[in-house]
């Protein structure tokens, strides 16, 4: 099988992000939200599609990578951040900054609470004070049932 046999999502190797730490300066992402009714999300897939049609008409899209992470701020709203290469005029950016410690999940996004529930006691018995909690759906849906495994990466921001 290739890399990309879906022609959708590129199938995902957790290993380099198991238990490690990411460190980045300046990384830019396209910034947007998506509406939720208690942190269940209800457009996210319009959003997307906004976002992805923005970053391919500006050119701005990372070869072989596709990054997109999620902020769950409230039960209503889910801030996500999609990795550009250059900005796009009329779309709001935003720089991550920060060090980050990495941890894979697999399985339902129903999981979320939980994993997030198990990545702040990781770091709390590790000493580190998290600041918050990114969330990496590393394919859709629809890939993760072609491929058989529903891989999420939490990233704490320490």
């Amino acid at each position: 099988m290739s890399v990309q046999d879906t022609g959708c999502c590129p199938r995902f190797n957790p290993e380099p992000w198991e238990d490690t730490t990411v460190e980045w300066d300046d990384k830019l992402f396209i910034k947007d939200s998506v509406r939720c009714l208690f942190r269940i999300p209800l457009n996210f897939g319009r959003v997307m599609t906004r976002n992805m049609e923005r970053i391919g008409a500006a050119k701005a899209g990372t070869p072989g990578e596709c990054l997109v992470l999620s902020d769950c701020c409230s039960l209503w709203r889910t801030d996500v951040y999609l990795h550009v290469a250059k900005e796009k005029p009329g779309a709001e950016h935003v720089r991550l900054t920060g060090r980050y410690r990495t941890a894979v999940f697999e399985g339902h996004y129903k999981n979320s609470g939980c994993w997030a529930q198990e990545m702040t006691d990781r770091m709390k018995a590790e000493g580190e004070a998290l600041k918050k909690i990114l969330f990496y759906y590393t394919t859709c849906p629809k890939c993760a049932e072609a491929y058989g495994k529903n891989y999420v990466v939490l990233l704490a921001e320490v």
